[in-house]
């Protein structure tokens, strides 16, 4: 009975550690836009509403932005500046893709100001490992 007990204590802190851990991202599982969307996208030139977004080291994906590493300040201040010009209805995908988003301290800053500023449509691109793992490796357009 005493092991039960443990058991019990032991799931139900991990399930509160769990939902603590999803309450705290600053997106939704609708505002992950999978690799494969955005890579089709691209490849058939439908991205005229869509602003692409890199807030990590490097814009690899062709018609992005590069702001830069948005753990830095300069570059939140550059995001923030770059978004001032945007409409509020825009499609925003932003991507890192040094690390999965657990390690990430580029998304969540990132994301946390799209939905400070007001944008609607912001999107998170899921690249569950990097980007080399998630867009390179699968041939995804990438820039010239």
């Amino acid at each position: 009975m005493k092991h039960l007990f443990f058991l019990f204590a032991a799931l139900l802190t991990f399930s509160n550690v769990t939902h603590a851990q999803q309450k705290q991202e600053p997106w939704n599982s609708s505002q992950l836009m999978e690799p494969s969307t955005l890579a089709s996208m691209i490849k058939g030139h439908k991205t005229e509403n869509i602003l692409i977004l890199s807030v990590g080291p490097d814009a690899l994906i062709k018609g992005s932005v590069d702001i830069g590493p948005a753990s830095e300040q300069e570059n939140m201040v550059k995001l923030k500046s770059h978004l001032k010009k945007v409409s509020k209805d825009k499609e925003v995908v932003i991507y890192c893709g040094c690390c999965p988003f657990g390690r990430c301290p580029n998304v969540r800053p990132a994301f946390k100001l799209l939905k400070e500023m007001g944008f609607k449509n912001a999107k998170l691109l899921n690249l569950k490992q990097n980007i080399k793992v998630d867009w390179l490796d699968k041939d995804y357009p990438i820039a010239d």
